[in-house]
């Protein structure tokens, strides 16, 4: 099997390498970066299939560099952050994070998290149907695209793939936990504020009646008749 290549970016040299060894201890082939344009070359050149990122780096920010590199080519982003601050997680999945670990977190954690980003990563297109249709949004399961009315609307990996589990099973209210499970890949020490701030996104993308709140449970496609 091919050795998977993880980038790991922080400016704090101890955190940049216990991060590194670790992931290298599981299997992985690690780079580290210390600053914003350090990192968009690293993962230009190092070609990266997760990206371990912290929000506060010289340069520019870790918000910054994930906007650019995942402008060139989408790849997981696990971001790091020592602000538990929620409207810092809102713009990092807005600019196209996956999942967010606020420090200090356990090593054992983020191992899990960046193997579960992989997962997904790899996981295949759903066989059927090929495209679904809910309202004014279409969603093409095979080339990952979505549209409003004639609109090509951008999603990121993470939004997509919720947004088209929901679709799969529309009008059933779906627990967080199950969300967080079945679409993150886990669900140890998984804070249900990710599929919160997932949600809003594709409410302000896709329309705020597209997705009910299911109070006490989680969350519903809503489905017009």
């Amino acid at each position: 099997m091919t050795q998977r290549r993880v980038l790991v970016v922080d400016d704090e040299r101890t955190i940049s390498e216990s991060i590194a060894a670790r992931l290298r201890a599981e299997g992985y082939e690690v780079e580290t970066a210390a600053d914003g344009p350090g990192a968009v070359s690293a993962c230009a050149s190092f070609d990266p299939d997760a990206v371990v990122l912290d929000v506060m780096l010289p340069g520019f920010d870790g918000l910054e560099v994930c906007r650019r590199i995942q402008a060139t080519r989408p790849v997981p982003v696990l971001m790091l952050t020592a602000r538990a601050d929620e409207t810092d997680m809102v713009i990092g999945l807005g600019v196209g994070a996956d999942d967010y670990l606020s420090k200090p977190f356990s090593m054992r954690i983020l191992v899990a998290r960046v193997a579960a980003l992989l997962r997904r990563s790899e996981r295949a297109v759903p066989e059927q149907p090929e495209t679904l249709a809910v309202g004014e949004v279409t969603i093409d399961l095979t080339a990952r695209r979505v549209r409003l009315g004639s609109e090509e609307v951008h999603l990121t990996r993470t939004e997509f793939d919720l947004l088209a589990h929901l679709a799969l099973r529309p009008r059933a209210a779906i627990a967080r936990e199950t969300l967080l499970e079945q679409v993150w890949g886990w669900g140890e020490s998984a804070s249900s504020r990710t599929v919160d701030s997932h949600v809003k996104a594709l409410r302000r993308k896709l329309g705020g009646d597209m997705i009910r709140t299911v109070h006490g449970v989680g969350y519903a496609l809503e489905v017009p008749r």
